[in-house]
């Protein structure tokens, strides 16, 4: 039985903007204050769980067609990743880089190594929390 929630649809479409830009906000805002990949994950992940709450599976499925456990798979060998390449350069594990890269539109703009890390344990809590949820929902 499919019930009709027009009121769950029409705010789920305000409050995903809402949710989407402070995930995005709390994950860039982790390097300097309360915030980082977990967090900002979490808050991520809750967006997606809030589409298939007011949407079926397969609408939700064709506007996002990711497997969500390749996400986490993506995010745990870019985390790694990132924390490994200071071993080949004879550095401790996990030791950081930064860096200043000119881009286009904002010019000389600072770039760390822990922001790959981050957005590795973003991915890889995206995907397990959206699996987990996923996994409970299936009917047998």
């Amino acid at each position: 039985m499919k019930i009709n929630d027009v009121i769950l649809r029409t705010v789920t479409k305000a409050v995903i903007f809402i949710i989407l830009t402070l995930g995005v906000y709390l994950f860039f805002a982790g390097h300097h204050s309360p915030g980082g990949g977990f967090i900002g994950g979490l808050v991520l992940a809750s967006a997606i769980v809030l589409l298939y709450l007011a949407n079926d599976i397969e609408t939700v499925h064709k506007g996002l067609p990711f497997n969500f456990k390749k996400v986490a798979a993506i995010g745990v060998l870019l985390a790694t990743g990132t924390a490994m390449v200071s071993i080949f350069f004879n550095r401790p594990f996990l030791t950081q880089v930064a860096t200043y890269i000119e881009l286009p539109l904002l010019g000389k703009t600072s770039f760390s190594s822990v922001t790959l890390f981050e957005a590795g344990v973003a991915l890889t809590v995206v995907g397990t929390v959206v699996t987990i949820i996923l996994s409970i929902s299936e009917e047998e």
